[in-house]
């Protein structure tokens, strides 16, 4: 079933991809955690929550969308560390693909209903 208001919530996702992007390459992100290897759990997070975002709108192609965020995730560590103000980290890399595999996972619970259900309430 496609969503009604499917661009609404695909300009949604860009606009997330975009932010990931730019914290990303910025020189000094904001870091709202302060423990040690918390970015880890940020990366984990942000790469949640696009996976999530993605995985509700393109139901039978959740592979592909999950690949797409991995190889994103992947190309923005690299790219980081030829930026000589950011780092290069597998670690992240890491964190970012576990977040695409929770996303996913969240995706495949009622959670993973939520834009549906949000347009059926308005719809009433």
């Amino acid at each position: 079933m496609r969503l009604r208001y499917h661009t609404v919530w695909l300009t949604g996702g860009w606009l997330l991809v975009v932010l990931v992007v730019t914290l990303s390459l910025m020189p000094h992100p904001p870091e709202p955690l302060a423990f040690a290897h918390a970015d880890k759990l940020e990366h984990a997070a942000s790469y949640a929550t696009l996976s999530y975002w993605f995985c509700q709108l393109y139901r039978s192609a959740q592979l592909r969308v999950m690949a797409l965020l991995v190889a994103l995730g992947v190309l923005l560590e690299v790219l980081q560390g030829f930026t000589g103000y950011r780092f290069y980290d597998v670690l992240d890399m890491l964190a970012n693909s576990s977040g695409v595999l929770l996303g996913w996972l969240i995706v495949r619970t009622p959670l993973g209903r939520l834009f549906a259900e949000f347009e059926r309430l308005l719809l009433r």
